[in-house]
């Protein structure tokens, strides 16, 4: 049975309202700013769909920030992300609200694997998990973070730690691009990039740009 694939659309917490009536599966809210936590709660209530709060991607600050900012959730959620240097600080948080919770990790299956195991140590259900192998496109190399997703794709038919959903933020990697300085490349990047990460097997697949969004949906 072919597993459907979720389109994520994300945005700075600032400035969702502008994406709030697009075709999406799910939005993302992106946390900048310790004052945004005035703005999402006033943007939760005109949001109809489910949602996922991302962080900032500085570590000591998402320590902080996030468990703050998962507090003002009004509904189940996907929480993106923890790693091996922040999840002991935020799993609390995470497990109080019931959300799920992205586990980021360099690109590596045992990695990926090992930081699983210690997150259900602290009691998060497996159920709850979703794994983001980080593609790296402008180090390792897409392939390679494609050739990782799959690996854990085929590694989870026997491997309940690996059996999980998979996520993809690849749009990001393709955004650093010196070719993505283009407004026209840089859409072409997106597509091209989740197309990628959606034939490796992606569960999830976070957006930037609406007309990215509305050509992956025509593709399904």
């Amino acid at each position: 049975m072919k597993e459907t694939v979720k389109y994520i659309l994300e945005a700075p917490i600032k400035s969702a309202q502008n994406i709030i009536n697009f075709d999406y599966d799910i939005i993302g809210l992106k946390i900048e700013e310790e004052t945004d936590k005035k703005i999402l709660t006033r943007l939760l209530p005109d949001i109809k769909k489910p949602v996922m709060l991302r962080c900032t991607g500085d570590d000591e600050r998402d320590k902080k920030l996030l468990p703050e900012f998962i507090k003002l959730l009004d509904r189940e959620s996907i929480i993106a992300y923890a790693n091996e240097n922040t999840y002991k600080s935020i799993l609390p948080s995470v497990i109080n609200g019931k959300h799920k919770l992205v586990i980021r990790t360099p690109i590596d299956i045992n990695l990926a694997k090992e930081m699983n195991i210690l997150v259900l140590d602290q009691g998060l259900s497996l159920n709850k998990i979703i794994i983001d192998t980080d593609i790296g496109g402008l180090g390792y190399g897409f392939e390679y973070g494609y050739s990782i997703m799959e690996k854990i794709r085929s590694e989870g038919a026997n491997d309940k730690y690996l059996s999980l959903p998979l996520i993809s933020f690849a749009s990001e990697e393709t955004a650093k691009t010196k070719e993505a300085r283009d407004e026209k490349s840089a859409l072409f990047l997106e597509i091209s990039s989740a197309a990628g990460v959606k034939a490796a097997g992606a569960n999830y697949i976070v957006l930037t740009k609406p007309e990215a969004l509305k050509t992956m949906k025509e593709l399904e």
